[in-house]
């Protein structure tokens, strides 16, 4: 009945029905209220503290509550309300202490408190319908029953979120009465929400619209539909006349499947029915059940809309259901479907017989043969998605480990379709989807072979030889884990039941032959070239085949049990990185051969040493061989990136040492993998003691190896060298005789001996490196070097053989040193060898990868003996410079007959090259005394650093910073002394923290911090290094001001530490830089300029300063920018203003004529504040000059030399100069008393009459003179006004002053202009008389004219 009125609600709805609660009893509840409790809250309170304190029955005072919630119309306040909630549901729920009675009473309890707090009410009743015990979610439903009923409309906007609560509440209803229950709950609130759409209009809270309510109610109502016809159907089959009616509501039940939205649903009502058919054991008409299997299967089968996880494990049940029911009928259907549908519809098939596999009932297992034959029709089906079914079908078919299963033909289907897989992907051919599928089907299959159950004793005798064969082949790599896994426990279990009895294997599971075991050798071989491979590939595959050869060891070997004991777990916690961190591929790989080869000695078995290295002769066979072609196919095969290093080599044998392309892990696995059989190859022939099966080995591999494949030629390496440890001898007699064969070869493979001739280089070199120290001295200069020597010559020297050669020479050269050879071993070719490498050098492009190696191989040589002079090593060193430094312009690469790039070099290209030739000169500083050797790669390296090329700079930079690293190291450790290249070295880094390269700039800066350390003798440089560290930072600014400033800020900390003694060589660097093409290079030059002479100008020797003098003058006649010129210029002042003297006297010592350059820096000085100090110096001098030209007789032979004669005429030039640009009148003026007498003093003594022949110079006389004159009147004219100029001009002085016979009368007539003007001084007048004595007639004449014109006045 209840599902009647609920199917009612649907459709019909009546009003809200209300009535007072009613007892137990069903009367209603009064209660007693205490008289001193007069107001409704306090009453509320004190029944709500009862409860809390569980005083009383629970039940009377709920109904006591009750009572006077409903007595009372004013609202309860929120807290004392949400308390009451709080209380009333948590009783709700069912507990040990709580009755039925109480729990009731709590519910009404709710309902009364709903008509002030209904939001409240229904939100407390929502979250209890999560509740997973029936009889709480019961009473909730009772609860929402009773306020649906009571308040009908005001329910409504509480339908929505109600109702889907009550979906979840339905799907998992397990009984009729709980199902009656939802649906009476339904029926209410169905019939609030039909009373709402007839009088909506008089609610007072938002409308909803019709749709919006309907929506739940449809969906709600479906599910209640379908879940009570299911149960209505399970009670009809309880009586047999009913069935009929059954079997015609579920024909109706399964049309559902296409009406329905979700047909989850219909699944969980389905699969109730059919327990209830099960339960009763009815008869299901065939025509039915193959209904119910189709639709089941259909809805497996859908393509459009999947079922999800959850709808298709139901799906599979009610499979494992209609099994039960009608086995054969099931069956049937299923190989019917395999044999003629689909590739979906066969999917399905095998996922239902999947769960049929699954089940634990009796009836069910015992057919579990006969569904594995099913599944067996289909394990050859091309279909991915049909064979990952089949694998998921084997996985649960081992995990309940069924009896009368092959597990033999299950293990042996899982490994071939994990080869199928891999054959399809090695095609190349697949898209990308169906990559996917076949990598899918191989993970899938190593998921099942790891849920293999070995428990059982006979499938374990079974699975030993079986599983054990499939390890040595390298196509079941990827089942590599779960199959080490497998046999473990195999191994672990054997050594368990180790002397108990077996029981017999059931005659399923006998093979119908024993399984061949792969032989010990072959499983060492096969487990250690994979655990070589594991830290590239990851997967654990190398902790896998470690674990598996430590199980193995008494299969393998009974004597290495021990001592894999201990080694294992080392290597094992190597491989964890617990005690290292990180181990490369070289490291890993030496750990191994270490381990084998210590395994091969324990062994001690000539034979069994013999077989194995045949063993990895033959894998080593079998592994593809690898051409280049077939590297970049796996290089565009793979991809996707990797956890792992990318792996990648040098190709010395295509396009002269290119790059391989990147290859991701599993790409580079071939290659590793071979890699490895070359080197335990080597290590195995090292350790066998049968020295004709090693020759004979030697010779067969050189002769099958094709030298043009780089992987081959470098494998052949790895054997002989390490054959060469313990058979050195034995192993060059075979490379020499195999390289006497070479001569003899067919001219049709001159390419393959080309390539032949560069790997046997490489042979003779890592041989040399390889071999014993007692052995290698005596056959190294003949037999090694030699025969490298040899094959040089007699072959095309291209790119591959001049890679080899270097290699050759350094691993020879580091073979010496390490045999501690002593002083009396001299390698009489290394002249020779250094040679050959320096042309290389420069012959090969400086972006070839042979480069580095050179520099590092002259690195290793120049430690042999005999040294080298310190002219061979400064020669070595500029070469090997210009060789990396260099920058080579397209027209030189051409004249080589080189290809011109169409770029510049990359830096980072280079970076070997330049790291190498720092690592040169790092051994050239520690063999010869540092500062003769360190004099000498300066010196080389200045050309470099002030190169007009960017790049060149840059590299010079690279290697520079390496350079004063290693020479402050030196210091450190007290094997270096003071540099005396710090001031040229200053001068030529300071102008380059603002070169346009930002690289440089730092580097620069660096380079500076160095040289200050370096320089420290007895002061602290650390604050001024970390300055400079702090600014190096801000010269990756691209504003020049800032560039500049910072450059500026760098100077005033270098500076001041440049050493004394050293000034001219920090300018003459400086002012180089000046010259600079770049603006802002060429104004830091002249500020580093002009802050040295500013802040260590007085420090300056004066020594030092006529050559400092002679830099400015050189700069300045060499620029013609003005701005530049400005630096130079004030470069001089600063320089005069702390060395006035030295400055004077540099200047005066030029040459004459005056050219227009000194002319400037006179006239500069002149306008500057020394003007009229300097001016003061050259009217002293002038002075001097004069006095020393009237002395005694002898004089005049003192003035026989050329630069005595001609130095007043240089002052003359200078003076003049000076006082045309002097400003201030009054300087000259006050000079006058000195200045006049000097001039007027020249210019007598130049009159021709009084000279003397001897000292008589016709051609400049007269020049001379009136040079005088005209400087004499270009002081004055600073001096007297204009008027009195006029009327010397007018009256002729000037011209009578130059001319003897006028000489006096222009004497007179100057001195009567300066009387009235009021300029001659009484010092004037005293330094004139000294002249009325002299010993020359000329000046007694001019002394004599001048006083008797002032006697007159």
């Amino acid at each position: 009945m209840g599902v009647l009125r609920a199917l009612r609600g649907f459709f019909t709805g009546v009003g809200a029905r209300s009535g007072p609660a009613r007892g137990e009893n069903g009367g209603s509840v009064v209660g007693a209220v205490p008289a001193a409790i007069t107001t409704f809250a306090a009453v509320v309170i004190s029944i709500l503290d009862q409860l809390e304190d569980a005083q009383g029955g629970r039940a009377e005072a709920y109904r006591q509550l009750e009572s006077v919630l409903w007595g009372d119309e004013s609202d309860l306040q929120s807290s004392v309300a949400g308390r009451a909630i709080a209380l009333a549901a948590q009783d709700l729920r069912v507990a040990q202490d709580t009755t039925a009675a109480v729990r009731m009473a709590a519910s009404d309890v709710l309902v009364a408190l709903a008509r002030w707090h209904l939001h409240d009410v229904v939100s407390v009743l929502q979250g209890h319908l999560q509740a997973l015990e029936e009889m709480s979610v019961e009473l909730v439903l009772h609860t929402l029953h009773n306020l649906a009923i009571r308040y009908a409309l005001q329910c409504v906007p509480f339908a929505g979120k109600t109702l889907a609560a009550l979906r979840g509440v339905l799907s998992t209803a397990g009984s009729s009465r709980m199902l009656c229950a939802v649906c009476g709950v339904v029926e209410q609130w169905c019939s609030g929400i039909s009373a709402y759409l007839r009088q909506r209009e008089k609610c007072d809270f938002p409308h909803l619209g019709a749709a919006q309510l309907c929506a739940p109610v449809y969906s709600l109502g479906k599910q209640a539909m379908l879940r009570a016809m299911a149960v209505m159907m399970g009670v009809l089959l309880h009586a047999e006349e009913h069935h009929q009616h059954a079997w015609e509501q579920l024909l109706w039940l399964l049309h559902q499947y296409r009406e329905v939205q979700d047909p989850s649903g219909v699944t969980r009502s389905l699969s109730y029915f059919l327990w209830a058919v099960m339960d009763v054991q009815a008869q299901v008409p065939r025509a039915k059940i193959l209904a119910v299997i189709a639709a089941v299967h259909e809805q497996l089968c859908d393509e459009m809309e999947p079922p999800s996880p959850g709808h298709r494990a139901e799906l599979c049940h009610c499979m494992v259901l209609q099994a039960r029911i009608c086995p054969e009928e099931t069956i049937v259907f299923l190989y019917y479907k395999l044999r003629t549908g689909n590739k979906v519809d066969r999917v399905a098939a095998v996922e239902m017989l999947q769960a049929l596999v699954r089940c634990d009932a009796p009836d069910v297992r015992e057919k579990l043969p006969l569904f594995t034959k099913l599944v067996q029709s289909v394990c050859h089906d091309p279909a991915a998605q049909v064979r990952k079914a089949v694998l998921r079908f084997l996985g649960e078919l081992l995990h309940s480990s069924a009896p009368g299963c092959s597990a033999w033909d299950v293990v042996g289907h899982l490994f071939g379709e994990f080869s199928r897989a891999s054959g399809r992907l090695a095609t190349g051919k697949l898209s990308v989807v169906e990559v996917w599928e076949e990598r899918t089907v191989q993970r899938l299959c190593a998921h099942v072979l790891g849920s293999l159950d070995v428990s059982a004793g006979a499938v374990a005798k079974l699975l030993w030889p079986r599983l054990l064969q499939y390890v040595v082949p390298a196509e079941y790599t990827g089942m590599l884990v779960p199959l080490c896994r497998c046999l473990r426990a195999l191994a672990e279990r054997a050594e368990r039941t180790e002397g108990e009895e077996e029981k017999a294997a059931p005659e399923a599971l006998k093979p119908a032959e024993p399984a061949p075991l792969p032989a010990p050798q072959a499983l060492l071989a096969r487990l250690l070239v994979v655990a070589a491979v594991a830290p590239h590939t990851g997967g654990g595959h190398g902790a896998a085949a470690l674990q598996l050869l430590q199980v193995l060891c008494g299969t393998i070997h009974r004597a290495v049990g021990a001592s894999w004991a201990t080694e294992i777990p080392l290597l094992l916690q190597h491989l964890a990185g617990t005690t290292a961190g990180f181990l490369d591929r070289a490291e890993w790989d030496s750990l191994l051969l270490k381990f084998l080869r210590a395994s091969l000695e324990v062994i001690a078995s000539e034979a069994w040493t013999v077989e194995l290295s045949r063993e990895l002769s033959r894998q080593l066979g079998g592994s593809p061989r690898l051409s280049w072609e077939k590297v970049c196919a796996l290089a565009a095969a793979h991809p996707e990136g990797c956890s792992g290093r990318a792996w990648e080599a040098q190709a010395g044998a295509r396009a002269g040492g290119g790059h391989l392309p990147q290859l991701t892990v599993a790409g580079a696995r071939p290659l590793l993998l071979q890699r490895f059989l070359y080197k335990a190859l080597g290590t195995a022939l090292a350790a066998c003691g049968c020295l004709r099966h090693v020759r004979e080995q030697t010779l067969q591999h050189l002769e099958a190896t094709d030298f043009l494949e780089l992987w081959e030629a470098q494998g052949i390496v790895s054997v002989v060298s390490r054959c060469a440890e313990s058979h050195f001898q034995l192993a060059l007699s075979s490379v020499q005789q195999f390289t006497g064969t070479l001569k003899h070869r067919k001219q049709s493979h001159a390419l393959r001996n080309r390539a032949a001739r560069a790997t046997l280089m490489v042979i003779y070199g890592r041989m040399a490196l390889r071999a014993p120290r007692e052995q290698l001295l005596t056959h190294v200069e003949r037999d090694i070097v030699g025969n490298v020597l040899q094959l040089y010559r007699e072959g095309c020297q291209d790119a591959q053989l001049k890679l080899s050669l270097v290699q050759s020479v350094t691993e020879i050269s580091l073979a010496i040193q390490a045999a501690d050879a002593g002083p009396r071993f001299e390698l009489c070719c290394k002249r020779e060898l250094l040679q050959m490498l320096l042309e290389v050098m420069q012959e090969e492009p400086q972006e070839s990868p042979v480069q580095p190696r050179a520099l590092m191989a002259v690195e290793q040589l120049s430690k042999l003996k005999p040294r080298l002079s310190r002219e061979e090593k400064c020669s070595l060193l500029a070469q090997c410079c210009r060789g990396v430094v260099c920058l080579r312009h397209p027209e030189q690469m051409e004249a080589r007959g080189e290809a011109a790039a169409a770029a510049p070099v990359a830096p980072g290209v280079q970076a070997p090259s330049l790291r190498a030739l720092g690592q040169l000169m790092r051994t050239l500083l520690r063999e010869e005394p540092a500062p003769i050797c360190f004099e000498d790669v300066v010196q080389v390296l200045r050309h470099w650093l002030a190169s007009a090329e960017e790049c060149e700079r840059e590299r010079a930079l690279q290697v520079c910073v390496q350079l004063l690293g290693a020479h402050e190291e030196q210091r450190e450790h007290g094997r270096g002394s003071a540099c005396e290249q710090f001031g040229s070295l200053a001068g030529l880094l300071g102008p380059l923290t603002c070169d346009a390269s930002a690289a440089s700039r730092w580097r620069a800066a660096t380079c500076l911090g160095h040289l200050l350390q370096i320089g420290a003798e007895t002061t602290d440089v650390a604050p001024c290094t970390n300055e400079i560290g702090y600014l190096r930072e801000r010269l990756n600014a691209v504003a020049p001001d800032s560039l500049l400033a910072t450059s500026t800020n760098i100077a005033k900390l270098v500076c001041k530490h440049v050493p004394q003694g050293q000034a001219a060589d920090f300018m003459d660097t400086v002012m180089e830089s000046l010259q600079c093409t770049r603006p802002v290079r060429a104004w830091a030059a002249g500020r580093w300029a002009l802050t040295f002479l500013g802040d260590c100008g007085e420090q300056i020797f004066q020594e030092e300063v006529p050559e400092l003098v002679t830099i400015l003058c050189t700069c300045l006649q060499s620029t013609q920018q003005s701005t530049r010129r400005c630096f130079v210029l004030r470069a001089m002042f600063i320089l005069a203003r702390c060395h006035q003297e030295p400055v004077i006297d540099s200047l005066l010592q030029r040459c004459l004529p005056m050219d227009s350059n000194t002319v400037e820096v006179w006239r500069s000085l002149g306008r500057s504040a020394l003007g009229y100090p300097i001016l003061e110096r050259l009217t002293e001098k002038l002075r001097a000059a004069g006095d020393s030209s009237q002395g005694s007789e002898c004089c005049a032979r003192e003035l026989g030399s050329s630069q005595a004669a001609l130095e007043p005429h240089t002052i003359i030039r200078a003076l003049c100069e000076m006082v045309s640009v002097l400003q201030s009148e009054g300087l000259v003026q006050h000079l006058l008393p000195d200045l006049l007498p000097s001039l007027l003093g020249q210019v007598s003594e130049t009159l021709r009459e009084e000279m003397e022949p001897s000292l008589r110079e016709p051609e400049s006389s007269d020049t001379s003179g009136r040079l005088f004159v005209e400087v004499l009147e270009l002081v004055l004219s600073k001096c007297l006004e204009e008027r009195w100029l006029r009327l010397l001009r007018e009256q002729g002085a000037w011209a009578s002053l130059a001319e003897p016979q006028a000489h006096s009368a222009g004497v007179c007539l100057l001195a009567s202009v300066l009387l009235r003007a009021e300029l001659v001084p009484p010092r004037l007048l005293q330094n004139l008389s000294t002249w009325l004595d002299s010993c020359s007639a000329n000046l007694r004449l001019t002394a004599t004219a001048f006083f008797a014109e002032v006697r007159q006045r």
